[in-house]
This record gives C-alpha cells, sequence and structure tokens, in this order.
C-alpha cells in the first residue's frame, strides 16, 4: 500500500508554502503540476493560478475528480490534509461537507 499526501495547491504548481511545500519537499509534488498525482502526492486545487482562492463550488469540482481517483486506486491510502483550510482561507466546516458528499468516509478529525 502507497501512502498518498494530498494537499491543497494552486493551478500553477507553484508549491511554495504550507502542506504544498511539505508534498514538494516529502512526498514528490513536481512543480508546475496544479492537479492530480505527482510522486506519493495528489494536488488538490484550492487556488487559482494567479493564487486568487478559487471558489466553493470549483474547490467541489476538483474534490469530485480527487474522490474518482481515490476510488480507482484501492490500495493506496489517501492522507487527506484539511484543503482549502489554510492559506486559502476556507473553515473546516465549509470544506469537510464538500468531500463527505462524495465519499461514505466522515473526516471527524477534521472537526
Amino acid at each position: 500500500m502507497t501512502k498518498i499526501f494530498v494537499f491543497g495547491s494552486n493551478l500553477a504548481g507553484r508549491h511554495g508554502a504550507g502542506a504544498a511545500k511539505f508534498a514538494h519537499e516529502r512526498y514528490g509534488a513536481e512543480y508546475g503540476v496544479g492537479v492530480g498525482r505527482t510522486g506519493c502526492s495528489y494536488a488538490l486545487p484550492t487556488k487559482d493560478y494567479v493564487l486568487k482562492t478559487l471558489t466553493l463550488d470549483a474547490i467541489e469540482r476538483h474534490i469530485k475528480d480527487f474522490i474518482e481517483h481515490a476510488e480507482a486506486h484501492p490500495d493506496d491510502e489517501f492522507l487527506l490534509t484539511p484543503i482549502g483550510c489554510g492559506l486559502a482561507g476556507y473553515r473546516r466546516d465549509q470544506i469537510k461537507p464538500l468531500i463527505e458528499k462524495y465519499n461514505r468516509l466522515s473526516y471527524r478529525d477534521w472537526e
């Protein structure tokens, strides 16, 4: 089982701060790749190309894509950070329901 670090990214793939920087340094997130899997990481965008925070609707579309990826890779273990709750500025109670809408798991550790 491969552990995949899931982090909030920006569409430009500039992984210079927060969980994105950690993903780059420790889990192989590639600069310039702002969406999807590289190395042992998965970039889930919460900001656009100029680092402006995405809307919750836009983030929800990326969450749906991530959940589909995770379901297609059942042998991987996904380490999901509280995406969107750091530099993007959303609260956990805003993001958590978007994930739970597509995934039967509960993110109690996000409370």
